[in-house]
């Protein structure tokens, strides 16, 4: 039985409310290839989106369910976001789900679950706030759309129209009391379920309904792609940043530039390897979404960087930049010195940088040039770079 519920309250009471978010498919109906979960829109996964507007509306543990064998590509979508360890599912959605919730259970329980599709990345935290305020009054919600299109049965050809009077379209996140639903999923023995709403009423849970959203469209097939593409397109902000940095040769170290060793007779002096190109683009990076500066992130004072590669720098950079949903469009770097000579090194500067920051070859440009002997670049007493780096922002998806 499904009952409308019509909620105004901002918030629900309090108890913990755990997320379990189903990634564990293999995403055929998007063709060979990564599980469509694990897909890229606008450089960060699906995956990733749905876990990022989950936190954004509050819910502060996210549990994924993963399938068997995709923990790579897991790590991958998920990037540097702290979450536990994912859960391994079954073969089947339910499977995977039984899964998740005996997971919960064996951490302590929970007083509420919400259980959502990755493949739906975009979910406003109005439906979740709708959902919550309903387990108030109700063991089960669901989010629903009314059905617009005409309904008719067909074969090879268009057959009777149907009725669509008392039909809604569910879609997840679907919230329940957990010990409900728990106790639900272990005495299912009706084989295979589309959703948890099922479970639930097979068990004899009333579930309610709450105004769902069309941005929570599940991507299933390509075409669904390419519209998420054009959405994101309208709706993204560019922001610029810009970085520089200098440091002054040293005696009896190596040269590192742009994250390849170039061959001179002095290194530059520094904390780290002091690889100035890196650095400059870390800045760069971090200035495009206002996160400090590289010694904001990683004190020359603390001995754990002592020595250490700038590539972790930058990468750093880069996974925050994809914890807040950006993407990285272009980085140009132009290196200030008389010596050594870069062009013999450029393209694996280039090649290096662009492995680094996950990007085509053609969105990292490094240029050089000298001062024609002027100031302490001039007199061959150290090396400058500059890093200018443009990224897409989409803050309020």
């Amino acid at each position: 039985m499904l009952t409308f519920v019509s909620m105004t309250k901002n918030e629900a009471s309090m108890g913990r409310t755990v997320a379990l978010v189903v990634a564990a498919g293999s995403g055929s109906r998007v063709g060979a290839g990564l599980p469509k979960q694990f897909r890229r829109l606008a450089g960060k996964s699906l995956l990733a989106f749905a876990v990022d507007h989950l936190i954004r509306a509050g819910i502060e543990d996210v549990r994924v369910v993963i399938g068997p064998g995709q923990e790579e590509p897991y790590r991958e979508a998920i990037g540097a976001r702290p979450l536990p360890s994912p859960i391994v599912g079954g073969a089947e959605r339910r499977e995977s789900v039984r899964a998740g919730l005996e997971a919960i259970a064996a951490a302590g329980g929970a007083e509420r679950v919400l259980i959502h599709d990755a493949a739906r990345p975009f979910l406003p935290g109005a439906v979740v706030r709708r959902l919550l305020d309903a387990l108030e009054t109700h063991e089960a919600a669901v989010p629903v759309l009314p059905v617009v299109d005409t309904l008719a049965h067909c074969g090879e050809r268009l057959g009777e129209s149907a009725a669509r009077d008392g039909l809604v379209r569910v879609q997840t996140p679907q919230a329940f009391r957990f010990d409900a639903i728990l106790a639900a999923h272990r005495a299912w023995d009706g084989g295979l379920a589309t959703d948890d709403s099922q479970i639930a009423r097979a068990a004899g849970i009333e579930v309610a309904i709450v105004a769902g959203d069309a941005a929570l469209e599940k991507l299933t097939f390509e075409e669904d792609f390419v519209r998420a593409e054009a959405m994101l397109a309208s709706r993204s902000v560019s922001r610029t940043g810009l970085g520089f940095d200098v440091h002054a040769f040293a005696p009896r170290r190596d040269l590192w530039l742009g994250g390849i060793l170039v061959p001179h007779d002095q290194g530059l002096a520094g904390h780290s390897d002091a690889d100035v190109v890196l650095h400059a683009v870390t800045d760069a990076l971090l200035g495009a979404i206002g996160a400090d500066d590289l010694g904001g992130h990683f004190p020359p004072s603390d001995p754990r960087w002592a020595g250490a590669s700038s590539s972790l720098f930058v990468e750093h950079a880069r996974g925050l930049i994809e914890a807040r949903g950006g993407r990285i469009d272009h980085v140009d770097v132009t290196i200030l010195c008389e010596a050594p000579r870069i062009g013999p090194h450029r393209e694996a500067m280039r090649e290096r940088l662009a492995a680094m920051l996950r990007l085509s070859l053609q969105a990292v440009s490094i240029k050089a040039t000298t001062t024609d002997r002027l100031g302490f670049v001039g007199r061959g007493e150290g090396i400058a770079a500059q890093a200018i780096a443009t990224v897409r922002t989409w803050e309020d998806l």
